[in-house]
Parts: C-alpha cells; structure tokens; sequence
C-alpha cells in the first residue's frame, strides 16, 4: 500500500501572507481618523433682518451635520445699551465665525478692540462667513471693506463687479453706475464659475428660491474670486451671487443667499437643498478642511428648486 503525504507549500503560505498584509495596509490606510468638529462662532446681536430666527435656523442645519460645534456671541443690540465694555468675543478659540450684524438704520458699530480682534483672526488664518445681510455692514470699517471684497456699498465706494456674456469679469469703476441694490426676492437661476471645491460635483446651474441679486456691490474687490452669478432683470445684466476673498492667511466667505426678513417662519431661503449643501461645504472649506459633505441626491437641477421639510430648531439658544 502506498502512502501519500500533504506536503505544505511554503510558497503559498508566502503568498497568501502577502495578499493579507497587502489587505490590512490598504484597509489602515483607507480608515482616517475621525477629524475634530469644526468650532463655529456665530456673531448676532442687531440687523435689518430677523437675526434672532437666522440663528436658530443656522443652528438648525449646523448642528445635526455632527460636523461642528456651534456657539453664539450676542452683541448688545444698540448703541445705547449696556455691556459693550464686556463683549468681547473670543474668536481665536474658534475655525470659522459667522458674521450676521447689519448696522443699516442707524445699528451700532463693534467697539475697537472686537474689530480688531476679527481682523487678526482671519489674518492669522481663520475663516469668516459674512451671511447674508452681514455682507451689507460697516462700510466705514475699512478692513472689513477689503475682508468682504465688495458689499453693500454707495455708488462712490469701490469698484463694482459684473460677468459679460462669456463669464468674463468686468470692473466698474467707482462712481460709475448705481449704488448697490436688488430687484425684489425671487426664484433665481444660480451659474457656477470654474469647479471650486465648494461647488465640484454640483450642476453647471440650478434654481434656488428666494434669492436677491445684488447689483453694484461695490468695495475694494482686492484678492477676490467670483463662485457663482445670476442674471438681474433690473440692470439686464449678470451679478456675483457667492465670492471668496483671500486675507492674509485665511480665507472669507460671502454670499446673497439666506435671506430671513422680519417675520418669516421657516424660510424656503434657508429650507432649499442648496444653501443648505453650500453652507456645510463652505464651513469645511473655510476651516481648510477636507470636504466631505457629498452633494446630496435632491440637489436642485436648472429646471426646479428643492425645498427641504421644516428646520428643527434648537431648544437652547446659546
């Protein structure tokens, strides 16, 4: 009778012990450590605009992400009220702050020492979102002219911005044209420009609702890159909807987009699939993060808006 014997081929255990480790590489590899949460500061405090409502709605979106934290500092809402020697808000313990005060009507001014704290902040490499109608203060803060690149401006404040048929860039010189303005809120058919990492795997355009064009924003318009334009039925001409503009070492954010007036409820400006994947992305861009925030599957398209359900809003407010 002939015995066999299973002879161990050292070869193939060389082999399959390769394919492992080649595994496990690619697996440790591919697991990147869970990045800490983005500290957000929003600034409020007094607005034209309902600025109460705009920060419980961006906490709303903000804080289910998981992405960030989120913390407000309250202005005193007038000139005339108390504690100005106290706020001071702490913005270098912060990645990104949010900027809502409007002073349009007569509002008060941040003392000093906050303007200059913010100007080094953003200097030293932080982030600055100036939402909305915060795009519209200060226009005697010279260094906030130049953070925000243009704003809501006089006729003789600056060099206004405006895209040809060919998406070319055309400056108009200060004192030409108009004051800035906008034509009423409405639906609005939003054109990106270039593949920013704020915007790539978004459409070329896409419809969003409630949106004001401003024409003739006007400033230094210094270290200035345009993200995306509307067409204005007023002016017959095309306008910066969202602009980023490079400051010393860190990076601002602004945009027409979000508008919450006195008296709105739930805002589609602020419930639209869009603004609410534009603010997530821009946060992680202005914190010079990773984007990760995928565009999302009900992303609006330029035949039709997307408006989202209602926006949980917070039980604290601070």
């Amino acid at each position: 009778m002939q015995h066999t014997t299973n002879r161990v081929s050292f070869a193939g255990i060389a082999r399959t012990l390769t394919v492992c480790a080649l595994i496990l590489s690619a697996l440790h590899s591919s697991a990147k450590p869970a990045q800490p949460r983005i500290r957000v500061l929003i600034v409020d405090g007094f607005s034209n605009h309902d600025w109460r409502q705009t920060t419980k709605l961006l906490r709303g979106i903000l804080e289910p992400s998981g992405l960030f934290t989120v913390a407000v500092s309250t202005a005193p809402e007038t000139a005339a009220a108390s504690g100005w020697d106290q706020w001071r808000p702490r913005f270098e313990n912060y990645d990104v702050v949010i900027q809502t005060c409007n002073d349009i009507g007569g509002g008060p001014q941040w003392p000093r020492p906050v303007q200059l704290a913010f100007e080094k902040f953003v200097q030293n490499g932080g982030g600055g979102l100036v939402f909305h109608s915060g795009n519209n203060a200060f226009p005697n803060w010279p260094t906030y002219n130049r953070m925000i690149g243009i704003g809501w401006r006089n006729k003789d404040q600056g060099v206004a911005i405006t895209l040809d048929n060919h998406e070319r860039i055309v400056r108009i010189a200060s004192g030409k044209g108009e004051g800035t303005g906008h034509d009423g809120r409405g639906e609005v058919l939003v054109r990106r420009l270039g593949d920013d990492p704020i915007h790539r795997g978004m459409p070329r355009s896409w419809r969003t609702p409630m949106l004001e064009i401003y024409y003739y924003a006007r400033g230094p318009a210094k270290s200035i890159r345009v993200l995306s334009y509307g067409y204005d039925q007023h002016t017959r001409m095309n306008w910066p909807l969202e602009w980023t503009v490079r400051f010393g070492r860190g990076r601002v954010y602004s945009s027409t987009f979000g508008h919450v007036w006195k008296g709105d409820v739930q805002p589609a400006s602020l419930r639209c699939a869009d603004e609410q994947t534009l603010l997530l992305r821009t946060l992680q861009w202005l914190a010079k993060r990773e984007i990760t925030v995928p565009v999302p599957p009900d992303f609006p398209t330029a035949a039709a808006t997307s408006i989202r359900g209602e926006i949980a809003i917070p039980e604290k407010t601070q």
